[in-house]
């Protein structure tokens, strides 16, 4: 038996071998289909879709079913039969239904996907938009590639950390900073780790964190949010190139993960996760800029790369590639330099940045110089500066955008696709 009575059965957990068994089934009423005797139906639960059949000879159940709303939530009780159905092995011969909550007839979108809404009505509707096993699937696959993703930091040494959202100080200034009074002093919402991570490494060596983090940037793009999850690592001891490697195990390991535990919602969305063959490809700012040249996105020595130029390297170096070598006037003040350049990178995917992260300073002279060519205040960073005075080891790190990788993960061109509640300049509910 797979259950005792009145304790709830999944869909995905009924097969022949259940054939006679009475169990509890709950989920809602997807469809109806009444041919006079027997009336056919669907119950969907977030496993999948099970058949029921109602019988007129259960004069109440058969009279009752007819006038409940699709998607109302409901528990059925009923006996295993097989079926001759071609899309179900078994169904259910209902016995009771119980009405948990029912729906209202007319709903703000068509949650089984037959009907298409936009992506605003969707959003407007998200919890509703779930019941739609493609849009699940999504959230499956988000689901697999955090746990995947955290399985491999824990293979190579690393060490789960969480680090403060509300913070007095900002690791790249203040014009992307979401400003908050707290308790009559001025915080702001972090951006990134970024300080915290880097003294971690003081004492816990590698650290890891999966969190969200905000910006405040006014970006109509369908690659930005104002609320995102990032994927943070630190290490002492490493320098970009070891960070670089910890990053590409990251990605092999999870696109590996997915394909194996996630190949029914792959197939649900009708996508294929990219092949990787060998390390990924390295290409020098320098060399980018050089193939550039003679397109219509040629960019100066020491210009930051457009779009455009991203989109035509992308052209160029197929799917993931790490961008190196940067100009140290292009990176944050708490990368190492190394003359003009510096021990920097960038992970692309195609057109598409996921990562940015290098080998930090860990001299205290030279990160205060550093913080005053960036033009920000010494002052403004006492607490983390004098961390370094502590014997601060040599450290690297990166950060990564999950809700980009997901993009890539599920195939959708728009990040707001791969979240479930997203956060932009001008939504903030549900």
């Amino acid at each position: 038996m797979i259950n005792n009575k009145n304790k709830r059965t999944y869909a995905n957990e009924l097969t022949e071998r259940n054939e006679g068994e009475e169990i509890t089934i709950g989920g809602w009423l997807e469809d109806i289909r009444d041919i006079g005797s027997i009336i056919f139906g669907t119950i969907r639960d977030n496993t999948g879709l099970i058949q029921i059949i109602i019988k007129k000879e259960n004069q109440d159940v058969f009279n009752r079913i007819k006038t409940i709303p699709r998607q109302s939530a409901m528990l059925v009780d009923g006996v295993i039969n097989s079926s001759k159905a071609k899309d179900f092995k078994v169904e259910i011969k209902v016995s009771k239904i119980e009405i948990v909550s029912e729906a209202k007839s007319k709903l703000p979108i068509d949650p089984t996907g037959r009907v298409n809404s936009s992506l605003d009505g969707r959003l407007d509707s998200r919890a509703l938009d779930l019941r739609n096993p493609n849009i699940t699937a999504i959230f499956k696959i988000r689901h697999q590639t955090i746990q995947s993703i955290r399985e491999s930091f824990i293979e190579q040494g690393f060490l789960e950390v969480t680090t403060p959202k509300i913070i007095g100080q900002a690791a790249e200034g203040g014009s992307t900073l979401f400003e908050l009074n707290y308790f009559n002093d001025k915080a702001y919402l972090a951006q990134s780790p970024q300080l915290y991570k880097e003294q971690l490494t003081l004492a816990l060596d590698k650290v890891f964190e999966i969190n969200s983090f905000y910006r405040a940037e006014k970006s109509h793009t369908t690659r930005h949010l104002n609320e995102f999850t990032s994927v943070d690592i630190e290490a002492a001891f490493y320098d970009e190139k070891k960070v670089m490697k910890v990053c590409e195990k990251m990605i092999k390991h999870t696109i590996n993960e997915i394909n194996k535990r996630s190949n029914e919602d792959l197939e649900k969305l009708e996508h294929v996760l990219p092949k990787i063959n060998g390390p990924f490809k390295e290409v020098t700012y320098e060399k980018a800029i050089e193939d550039l040249k003679g397109t219509d996105s040629e960019t100066e020595m020491g210009e930051d790369l457009s779009d455009s130029a991203l989109k035509k390297l992308g052209e160029i170096h197929k799917e993931f590639y790490f961008i190196t070598r940067w100009p140290i006037k292009l990176k944050p003040f708490y990368i190492k330099a190394d003359g003009e350049f510096s021990p920097s990178f960038d992970l692309m995917y195609g057109a598409l940045e996921l990562a940015s992260g290098g080998t930090r300073i860990s001299n205290r002279e030279e990160l205060e110089k550093r913080i005053t060519e960036s033009g920000l205040k010494k002052e403004s960073f006492e607490s983390h500066l004098r961390t370094y005075d502590w014997g601060m080891p040599p450290h690297s790190g990166w950060g990564f955008g999950l809700d980009r990788f997901l993009m890539v993960l599920t195939g959708k061109k728009n990040v707001r696709e791969v979240v479930l509640y997203p956060r932009e300049q001008s939504r903030l509910l549900p």
